[in-house]
């Protein structure tokens, strides 16, 4: 059996040639903004100079700057620059979930199963115990005012 060992030069010229073929990598990675609403994430994302591009919509319940971003990533493929393609550097894919921050019996969203769904519906129930809470101390308090007598003095 013989053995084949390339040189370091032949090694070298062969991954600038693929690099020349394919386009060299993008420097940075998109930012993971996941859980953000579209609005916030874009906002930060296009301060940070990036240019955010739409892929997915997912339901239709939300305003766009309300839907949850569930995924970004780098553009995947090559601009025409005026005669010139480069990769499209700077753009960030972006998908979006519109149907709401968590699934009910009525209303799409995502599983409670989930991380971003569990703690959507936990911020939930939390939201309807601070409300029956309130309801109840104005009832307590109604009641108690109620409960006083008084006569008018003379």
């Amino acid at each position: 059996m013989k053995n084949f060992v390339l040189g370091a030069g032949t090694v070298a010229a062969a991954g600038a040639a693929v690099s020349l073929l394919f386009g060299a990598g993008v420097a940075a990675a998109a930012p993971n903004v996941a859980g953000e609403t579209y609005g916030d994430a874009a906002s930060a994302m296009e301060g940070a100079g990036y240019s955010v591009k739409v892929a997915v919509t997912v339901g239709s319940k939300l305003s766009q700057d309300d839907c949850i971003v569930t995924n970004t990533w780098d553009a995947p493929f090559v601009r025409d620059g005026g005669g010139s393609y480069n990769h499209a550097n700077g753009e960030v894919m972006v998908a979006l979930n519109c149907d709401g921050d968590h699934a009910t019996a009525n209303h799409p969203g995502a599983s409670v199963a989930s991380p971003a769904g569990r703690e959507a519906k936990q911020a939930e129930d939390l939201e309807e115990a601070k409300k029956a809470y309130a309801e109840q101390q104005a009832q307590l308090a109604q009641e108690a005012e109620l409960a006083e007598v008084s006569t008018p003095d003379e």
